[in-house]
């Protein structure tokens, strides 16, 4: 599914005579501009629907403390079914090198909580990228729109993903429902790295592994 931002393409299709095919010191004409604005208010608004309904959930490190248990402090933001929905929320909130050092964004199908506790991911694993900090805003941006946009052959399989702001790095990973379904594991692992045009190696860790031991090794790599 496309997930382009409905408002610029309306902006293209209202305004076919952009900057680039105006010579120097030409004036648009208003009356053909009013006469696509009256035409395009006799259109009914029809949203773009998504497969999947999803939710933007927020970490937040200022309500943190160490005695605090691990995602007391994650709320949900805001749960968006529709392209146009999707793109009023990520136009009006931070990007990933905005967020103080310690926030976690994610953004997860409708009733997955991004924590290994969920039913739904207690099983399975992610797949992770780590950019130096400031660096992730495209990568995240791209990895939405797959994800949402069903641009994944076994996008069932995938719960959701986060963006981690750490003050010398960001992660970036994808959460997906079944560790041992390797087939469906790999191909995301693979698409993925298409989508994002990223070259160097992405692992993938699961969760049971990583809660039992911290230096646990990357199940699969690509």
């Amino acid at each position: 599914m496309d997930v382009e931002d409905p408002q610029k393409s309306t902006e293209k299709s209202l305004n076919p005579n952009t900057e680039d095919d105006l010579e120097d010191g030409e004036i648009v004409a208003g009356g053909d501009d009013d006469s696509a604005l009256k035409k395009s208010d006799s259109i009914p608004y029809q949203p773009h629907p998504l497969e999947n309904r999803w939710t933007f959930w927020f970490d937040n490190p200022s309500a943190k403390s160490k005695q605090s248990a691990w995602g007391s402090s994650l709320r949900s933001i805001f749960t968006f079914s529709t392209v146009e929905e999707f793109w009023s929320v990520y136009n009006n909130i931070h990007h990933p090198s905005k967020l103080a050092g310690g926030a976690d964004f994610h953004c997860f199908k409708y009733k997955i909580e991004p924590k290994w506790e969920d039913p739904i991911c207690a099983n399975g694993g992610r797949w992770t990228i780590t950019l130096t900090r400031g660096k992730s805003d495209t990568f995240w941006l791209n990895t939405l729109l797959a994800m949402i946009g069903e641009q994944f052959d076994h996008g069932d399989e995938i719960c959701g993903a986060v963006v981690n702001v750490r003050p010398k790095q960001e992660k970036i990973a994808i959460w997906t429902k079944n560790a041992s379904n390797e087939v469906a594991q790999l191909s995301i692992g693979k698409q993925w790295k298409e989508f994002l045009d990223y070259n160097d190696t992405v692992g993938f860790m699961v969760h049971d592994d990583a809660k039992k031991d911290r230096l646990a090794k990357n199940r699969y790599t690509i």
